[in-house]
């Protein structure tokens, strides 16, 4: 039987503590503070928790995009694991920016984030895109974010 010294016990439950506390702290700013619960959701209010968003979530609120889709099904790819794993990924990459002031005035969408929201436009303008494409000499795909950047929002 190994026996711990008392003082070695004491470092373990204080290092335990620790760690605990941080993550109890972590737990609670992003679940009770930052609404964590509704990033879950496909609730389009939840992209105007931080204060960022709240001029894309006002204009879509009066686009005609308004009562055809919301936030996710624009902003996120198919499928259950793609969605949850983009909405992760961004929640992670939007929480550091927002928390370190670290990015551009005005935002600016990333490649991955382009490409998942061109194949939505694609998903419901597909025939209008395909009419496009077949006719164009140069035979490339269209970003439609090129021309429509303000579309949605």
């Amino acid at each position: 039987m190994i026996r711990i010294s008392l003082s070695r016990q004491k470092f373990f439950l204080i290092i335990f503590s620790v760690l605990f506390g941080i993550l109890a702290g972590i737990g609670i700013y992003t679940f009770i503070y930052a609404k964590g619960f509704s990033y879950i959701t496909d609730d389009p209010a939840a992209c105007a928790n931080c204060h960022v968003m709240k001029d894309n979530y006002d204009s879509w609120n009066k686009h005609s995009h308004h009562a055809a889709a919301v936030c996710n099904d624009c902003h996120t790819p198919e499928g259950f694991i793609g969605k949850y794993y983009t909405k992760a990924l961004n929640g992670f990459n939007h929480s550091l920016a927002f928390t370190t002031g670290n990015f551009p005035e005005p935002i600016q969408i990333k490649d991955r984030n382009k490409r998942i929201t061109n194949d939505s436009c694609r998903k419901c303008h597909g025939d209008i895109v395909a009419m496009i494409e077949t006719r164009d000499e140069t035979k490339m795909s269209l970003d439609c974010l090129q021309c429509h950047y303000s579309v949605g929002h």
